[in-house]
């Protein structure tokens, strides 16, 4: 096997699948390769929610008044485990110290730059890769069963279609029109055309690794790297559990295990944890909703997938480590089957949990330092971001313009 290479990426989550593909179509010599195999982790078991419209940091002042009743119930949106606290206090110090107005304002609108972004970023990629039959951008539904909530729904659609995130709020009538499997509980909701899901996760993993290998590209799976190491800012070469190789370039792109991998390469401390997220998957409720579905009341999401209804949600934070608490995904049936006006069926349902990667600021980092890239720490939003990220990348490889401007991105603002 070759050992050198134009472009190395490590991580084969779908960002790092997307840069190395997008890479590898103008004719670089790329590497893609991940200690477990292509598209595991996030990648496999997230939400499926193409998510343009969630421009907001993970959390905000209005949030805090909530966490003490969200951490009492074990079962809860959102859990901590306590014997991990206090390696998770400095960077829970920081995503507080993020919920001012002006640090929050200034995510906020990174975050809307970046997804606005993503969606033609999307159209083009999908369109690109012939990827219709597993990328379906037919909007999606955030629903709420309670007038308080309904009100806020109204507030929050205001806003948003103010600042160009195109929504439509509705009411009990054109909502049960749109997903008539939902109950007479769920009052309205708002709808947003520039989303969509992918139906089949592992089959669109399967179909880029394909074009991947076609065009040129070079996979290894079950290689972890070990140590990185450059003598110049023209290549770097790596040390992995499957032998040395040199790249001209180097993609970090490991998600939640990209803090380690940065620590080889550079001496900032970069604030990334994991957001452990669940899913529970229905395969016997195959069609029971058209788009996704989120509860704004409920804190989770159904997407409607070619495998069956997917629910998934929570947020844990745990550790790397620590072993799963499947009960946590279980608990999804009991938080959906009252939005539906039949019950699920559950036969057959499969449990998963995975790791998000979240920097303390919401924001993924996006940016290039002599031979490395840096492209990791998209948090809820990897699926989302993964084409405007690597259309990022590919402008960076090639030192041509960006579409947007990176240095909302800059892994020095961690300084």
């Amino acid at each position: 096997m070759e050992r050198k290479y134009s472009v190395i990426v490590i991580g084969g989550g779908i960002v790092g699948l997307s840069i190395a593909l997008t890479i590898q179509a103008t004719g670089k010599a790329v590497l893609l390769l991940d200690k477990d195999e292509i598209g595991s982790g996030a990648s496999f078991g997230n939400a499926g929610h193409i998510a343009t419209e969630q421009v907001f940091p993970i959390a905000d002042l209005s949030v805090l008044k909530s966490i003490p009743k969200m951490l009492l119930d074990p079962l809860g949106p959102l859990r901590l485990d306590w014997r991990y606290l206090l390696p998770l206090m400095p960077w829970l110090l920081k995503l507080v110290g993020n919920m001012r107005h002006k640090p929050f304002t200034h995510i906020h609108q990174a975050l809307t730059t970046l997804n606005s972004a993503a969606f033609d970023a999307w159209l083009t990629f999908t369109q690109k890769w012939q990827l219709d039959d597993l990328v379906k951008i037919e909007g999606s539904l955030l629903v709420a069963e309670n007038s308080a909530t309904f009100d806020k729904l109204g507030q929050h659609s205001d806003y948003l279609n103010g600042i160009g995130v195109q929504n439509q709020l509705i009411g009990q009538a054109e909502l049960l029109k749109r997903e008539p499997a939902l109950s007479s509980s769920q009052i309205g909701g708002i709808f947003y055309p520039h989303t969509g899901h992918v139906i089949n996760l592992v089959e669109l993993h399967e179909k880029l690794t394909q074009a991947f290998i076609q065009a040129g590209g070079a996979v290894l799976t079950q290689c972890e790297v070990t140590a990185i190491a450059s003598t110049s800012n023209k290549d770097a070469v790596l040390t992995t559990t499957q032998g040395t190789f040199s790249g001209q370039k180097v993609v970090i792109a490991g998600g939640a295990f990209s803090k380690s991998l940065v620590k080889m390469v550079s001496r900032i401390n970069v604030p990334l944890e994991t957001e452990r997220g669940y899913h529970l998957m229905l395969p016997q409720e195959y069609g029971r909703l058209k788009i996704p579905v989120s509860s704004m009341d409920r804190r989770f999401i159904m997407t409607p997938m070619s495998g069956g209804l997917r629910l998934a949600g929570t947020v844990e934070y745990a550790g790397l480590k620590r072993p799963a608490n499947m009960q946590r995904a279980r608990h999804l049936l009991p938080l959906a089957e009252p939005m539906l006006n039949e019950p699920l069926n559950s036969y057959q349902a499969t449990q998963w949990m995975g790791f998000r990667p979240s920097t303390s600021d919401s924001l993924p980092v996006i940016d290039h330092k002599g031979p490395y890239i840096f492209a990791f720490g998209h948090q809820h939003l990897g699926l989302t971001q993964a084409a405007i990220t690597a259309e990022l990348v590919n402008c960076l490889i090639h030192e041509q313009p960006t579409p947007i401007d990176c240095s909302l991105f800059s892994i020095e603002r961690f300084l």
